[in-house]
């Protein structure tokens, strides 16, 4: 009976984590249309900044707007919705004559990728026991990376297949979407929100399946009480003097883990290898490679952060990118692109990101907020740091054709040194605490 309730839930997770896997699909199958969307729609540097950033700001309003559906309708449901949000966006995007039309469709799916980057994680936390939360709200991290690797290479599969090369690009990502909302069909809603919304029995009876007869009742009971005394927080809270240094700790991890340059290499990875000399095929394969490490070192950092901590992830993270930064930019500002060079530090800069403020960025953030105030303030956090994709992915190009690879890889050095300095004299240790513990602490440190 305990393997029958292990694996019902984790199908359930699995399948809430395919969201996570659109979430990096979506966010990363832009980079292999880049030198091929330029041209069609004859973009300069700030319209191709601005064509892949579109999807981002669709990221801001879909994390701004989703938690309202999500407590109508339910997470499940809402996850529903952008399943079928994330089918609409490959299809428009795909059939795109126009560039306002693009532009529109690819909003749309940000908005669908900002829904899942809230709500995905937050089923699973919600549907998981306390003992395997950590590790099962883990599967959206690692899905998000699997999402990236699976856009890279199905780029490079469908590089030559002629002219509409960059349609057939985004319209595959209408498969996961159809696999996502079939899935979503087959699995049980939040018991969480069951009981908000009245209806104990059928949480009850998923509690069962999930957690077996025994503890399924005790279970219950603390959902019920933990509902009955949930006071409803505010943003005037959020924003407060009590709470703004904790704020601070989440959004400054936000903007450093954009302004890190990780996305720049992530979505322009193809015309940063042929500003190299890289022919397009072969840009596209190395840019499976950064998939590739970006996922191999994303399950790294799930074994370590509970052994090491997140400050010596952030501290080790922080010194391999900025070194690898610096070597990046001093080849470029030389123009020594010989060999596997900037290949082999871009590699490393990618194992930097992945085994530290990638995933312990969001770990943190999930951390370090008091329970009635989590959602609201994870979201001002999450909002931030699809503020600072947008605005690294509009300027990025720009950057990178008027003052050259050397400045644009400078500046993403010297945040990552600013990071480094933060994460040493400002951020605390969150090892080890249960969430509560962590409340007490924090508040009373600031």
């Amino acid at each position: 009976m305990k393997e029958k309730n292990s694996a019902y839930l984790l199908l359930a997770s699995v399948v809430a984590a395919l969201g996570g896997l659109l979430f990096g699909f979506d966010t990363a199958v832009i980079s292999g249309t880049t030198p091929f969307i330029q041209p069609y729609f004859g973009l300069n540097d700030v319209g191709l900044g601005w064509t892949v950033s579109s999807l981002l700001i669709g990221c801001i309003v879909g994390v701004t707007l989703s938690g309202k559906p999500g407590d109508l309708f339910g997470r499940r449901n809402t996850l529903r919705w952008a399943a079928l949000t994330f089918l609409l966006s490959a299809i428009g995007s795909a059939l795109a004559a126009k560039l306002w039309v693009f532009v529109l469709f690819r909003f749309f799916g940000g908005i669908a990728v900002g829904t899942a980057s809230m709500l995905s994680p937050m089923y699973i936390s919600e549907i998981a026991p306390g003992a395997r939360r950590g590790a099962l709200v883990s599967l959206n991290q690692l899905a998000i990376v699997i999402g990236i690797l699976v856009a890279f290479f199905s780029n490079y599969l469908l590089a030559g297949t002629g002219v509409d090369n960059w349609r057939w690009m985004l319209s595959v990502m209408g498969l996961p979407a159809l696999l996502f909302f079939g899935s979503l069909l087959f699995v049980p809603e939040s018991p969480r929100w069951l009981v908000q919304k009245g209806k104990v029995d059928e949480a009850f009876d998923i509690l069962r399946r999930i957690n077996g007869a025994d503890r399924a009742s005790s279970e219950l009971n603390d959902i019920k009480q933990s509902v009955a005394n949930e006071e409803v927080g505010t943003y005037r809270e959020v924003f407060s003097k009590e709470l703004r240094p904790l704020l601070s700790i989440g959004v400054l991890l936000a903007v450093f883990s954009q302004f890190s340059g990780i996305n720049s290499i992530m979505y322009y990875a193809p015309i940063i290898f042929q500003k190299m000399g890289n022919q397009t095929n072969a840009a596209l394969m190395q840019t499976i490679a950064v998939g590739a490490v970006n996922l191999t070192f994303t399950i790294v950092s799930l074994k370590l952060i509970d052994r090491w901590g997140r400050r010596p992830l952030l501290i080790v993270g922080a010194v391999g990118m900025a070194v690898s930064l610096s070597v990046m930019a001093g080849a470029f500002f030389l123009r020594y692109f010989e060999g596997y060079l900037i290949l082999v530090f871009i590699l490393l800069f990618i194992a930097s990101f992945a085994v530290s403020i990638g995933p312990v960025s969001w770990v943190v953030i999930a951390e370090i907020f008091p329970n009635r105030l989590r959602s609201k303030a994870m979201s001002v956090a999450i909002v931030s740091l699809w503020t600072s994709t947008f605005l690294v992915s509009l300027t990025f190009p720009v950057i990178l054709d008027r003052l050259g690879g050397g400045a644009a890889f400078s500046i993403f050095a010297v945040m990552c040194v600013l990071l480094l300095v933060y994460v040493i004299f400002r951020l605390p240790e969150t090892k080890g605490k249960s969430l509560e513990e962590l409340e007490r602490i924090l508040l009373k440190r600031s």
